[in-house]
């Protein structure tokens, strides 16, 4: 399922990036970031899912729910995800991991476009 609207991405506390992206929270750790920013390695897009288990106690699980990688260029991110597929200057997603800056928007990206076929 792919969506029109744009999503925005955040620094929390913990140095992970989180993705707002179709009325859902995605975060990347702070060690894939790095292997992002610095190596250029595709690195996954995770979701915390809670669940309740046996006898009703809630436990806590991440789920993959897509990846990130540097386009072919350098020049952008690519964010794919069960939500959207969204594009992201490079230079952006740096300050916002510096926290440089609070936050940076998402654009979307259609698969269906030459660029989203990448």
């Amino acid at each position: 399922m792919t969506i029109t609207e744009p999503g925005t991405i955040t620094i929390c506390g913990d140095d992970s990036l989180r993705i707002e992206a179709g009325g859902t929270r995605f975060f990347i750790t702070k060690e894939d970031v790095k292997s992002l920013i610095f190596n250029g390695r595709v690195v996954p897009i995770s979701k915390s899912v809670c669940r309740t288990g046996t006898g009703g106690i809630s436990e806590s699980c991440v789920s993959i729910e897509g990846h990130s990688a540097i386009g072919p260029g350098g020049k952008a991110v690519k964010f794919f995800t069960t939500k959207g597929h969204f594009i992201l200057p490079f230079i952006s997603l740096q300050r916002v991991a510096r926290g440089e800056a609070v936050s940076a928007p998402l654009f979307p990206l259609e698969p269906d476009s030459p660029e989203g076929q990448r």
